[in-house]
This record gives structure tokens, C-alpha cells and sequence, in this order.
């Protein structure tokens, strides 16, 4: 079941079916408990893989650069000023270049197009690790820390709050359709996913039986969550529109009394880093300044707490994109 990955790209939730996706997430844990047991063995021997950034990152330039490094792949960082890519030289270019010398390559970065292009023109795999529209391999790991945690993925019941009209609304929209999940959003109307990409999820989830809600009440969407989840407010690239975030989006913030109102004491936070939780960095004392707020889109008693697995699902990160590497390039 696994082979039908090989060669192929992953560049949002939808390229993988729920037959694939389950593999994958299979896949994960296999390699989590290797590691965990210490006996990895190096399944990508041999292979190189580009790491192409045009954007910052912790998780997701850690996760793929261990996971190549403890397969026994070699990594290879590519910052925004390292290469000539999209300046002086062509994506198409590049891609072609990449293509004949790495066996994958991954992409973060801005416009979904980029990594389009990419993908057809390098006839390597590429994989992925943000644009502005999708954010596939969080998900992953996403799925991976609610399975592990609820049990089943059909019909766990998730609720994400605030900003959903972003790379994770819509990657966590079709996400959840795809894995079979019971998933409501609560933002206000301005930052509902687009009708577009709410539709090609309805078309998922009749296939795989999920539920999705797309409202603006936060007690109807967290009523009876086995996960709540939340993102900052406005994503890497609108930092100027916080104000307007702020005065929008409070409603929607974590509190330890929305995590309450789901009814359910075993529910897990989740948030997909970084996040705006109290006034220990920089962005935290402007935002305490500015609103008088400790944190934003979520409070440090409900990030700290016994119920937060922010820091599981990060690690998960790790063995998504390690297995997806496997899937595709073993």
C-alpha cells in the first residue's frame, strides 16, 4: 500500500488519499517507537534532500533536517540568500538544477504557485513546508498527536478557533475531511476559509463520512471537543494587521474557561507554534503594552497546562515528515 508514494510530491493535504494519509500516519509511529527503542535504521542511505527557505522556520528546517540526518539522508540548507532562486535565475531553473542533483526537495515559503512549479519541473519529489495557502505537513502532525490522544480519528472531534482563513484553516479544513474527523471552526465570518476550499472539503468529507462546521459561536463549536486548537492572529508576513486582528479575534482566544465549555476534562490544546502566550519575548511585552493582554490568541495557564500537548505535536512534526520522506523516496 505504502509504493504508491514513491516519486510522488506533497504539496497539500488533498495530494494524499485517506487510505495514503493513514499509511503515513502508520508510518510515523513506526518510526517514533524505532527511535524511541533506538533502533532506527538508515532507510534513505544514500540520498540527498534540498531544504529550500524563503521563510523562517524552527519546527519545520529541524524536523526535515533531523529526519534526513537519523535516516541516514543528507540535508541540505538553503537559505533565501544562498542560491539565485526566483531573482536571477528562474524557479523553473533552479528546479531543473535541484532536480538532477537531490533526490527531494522541500520548499517554505510564500506563494503556493512557487512550490507548484517546482514540483513539475524538478521530476524529484518536493515536499511542502509552507505557503501561504497550505501547510500539509503540520497537519500531518496534527492528525498523528489527536490519533494518539483520542484513540480513532473518525469522528474525533476537533474545534479550531480564530483566524481560519489562513494556511492552517484551510490545511486543518481539509485535513479533518480527509481523516474523517468531526471538525468545526469558530472565527468571525471575515475569516472563514474561502468558498472554494470549503467546498472541495465538503466533496471530501461526503466521501469519508466527516462532519464540518464552519460558524462564528465558540461554545457551539467546542461543545463536547476531544481537541481545541488555535493560531496566532495574524501569520508570518501581517504583523502590521494586528491591531485589527486583535479587535476582531479576542473572542476567540484559549481561555481555561473555553477549554471547560467543551464539557470534556480529557481535551487536548493544540496550537501549531509559535504562539503569543504571555510577555517573555519581544512580540509578548509589545502586545502586553499595546492591549494590556498577557498573550493573545491563547493564555499562559491554558499553554503551561496539563491539558497543552503543543510540545508532543511539535516532536510529531519530526515523524510525519520522517515518514513521508520514507514513503516517498525509500
Amino acid at each position: 500500500m505504502g509504493m504508491n508514494l514513491l516519486g510522488r510530491s506533497i504539496l497539500k493535504p488533498a495530494d494524499l488519499s485517506h487510505e495514503e494519509l493513514i499509511y503515513v500516519l502508520d508510518l510515523a509511529e513506526q518510526l517514533k517507537r524505532l527511535k524511541a527503542a533506538g533502533s532506527l535504521t538508515p532507510l534513505l542511505q544514500g540520498k540527498s534532500v534540498a531544504l529550500l527557505f524563503e521563510k523562517a522556520s524552527t519546527r519545520t528546517r529541524c524536523a526535515f533536517a533531523v529526519a534526513c540526518a537519523q535516516l541516514g539522508a543528507h540535508p541540505e540548507f538553503l537559505g533565501k540568500d544562498d542560491i539565485h532562486f526566483g531573482k536571477k535565475e528562474s524557479v523553473r531553473d533552479t528546479a531543473r538544477v535541484l532536480g538532477r542533483m537531490f533526490d527531494g526537495i522541500e520548499y517554505r515559503g510564500f506563494g503556493h504557485g512557487i512550490v507548484e512549479d517546482l514540483a513539475r519541473d524538478a521530476g524529484v519529489p518536493v515536499y511542502n513546508g509552507l505557503t501561504d495557502l497550505w501547510h500539509p505537513t503540520q497537519v500531518l502532525a496534527d492528525l498523528m498527536t489527536i490519533r494518539s490522544h483520542v484513540g480513532s480519528l473518525r469522528h474525533a472531534r476537533l474545534a479550531y478557533l480564530g483566524d481560519a482563513r489562513n494556511n492552517m484553516g484551510n490545511s486543518l479544513l481539509v485535513g479533518a475531511a480527509l481523516a474523517g474527523l468531526d471538525f468545526r471552526i469558530a472565527a468571525p465570518a471575515e475569516l472563514h476559509p474561502a468558498a472554494e476550499i470549503v467546498q472541495d472539503a465538503q466533496a471530501l468529507a461526503a466521501r469519508t463520512g466527516a462532519r464540518l462546521a464552519i460558524g462564528e459561536d465558540v461554545e457551539q463549536a467546542v461543545r463536547g471537543a476531544d481537541a481545541i486548537y488555535t493560531d496566532v492572529w495574524a501569520s508570518m508576513g501581517e504583523e502590521a494587521k494586528l491591531a485589527e486582528r486583535v479587535a476582531l479575534l479576542r473572542p476567540y482566544q484559549v481561555t481555561g474557561e473555553v477549554l471547560a465549555a467543551s464539557g470534556n476534562p480529557d481535551a487536548i490544546f493544540m496550537h501549531c507554534l509559535p504562539a503569543i502566550h504571555d510577555s517573555r519575548t519581544a512580540l509578548g511585552r509589545e502586545v502586553l503594552q499595546a492591549y494590556g493582554t498577557e498573550g493573545l490568541e491563547v493564555t499562559d495557564d491554558v499553554f503551561e497546562g496539563p491539558q497543552s500537548v503543543v510540545f508532543e505535536q511539535a516532536e510529531n512534526r519530526l515523524h510525519t515528515i520522517g515518514a513521508l520522506l520514507v514513503a516517498t523516496l525509500a
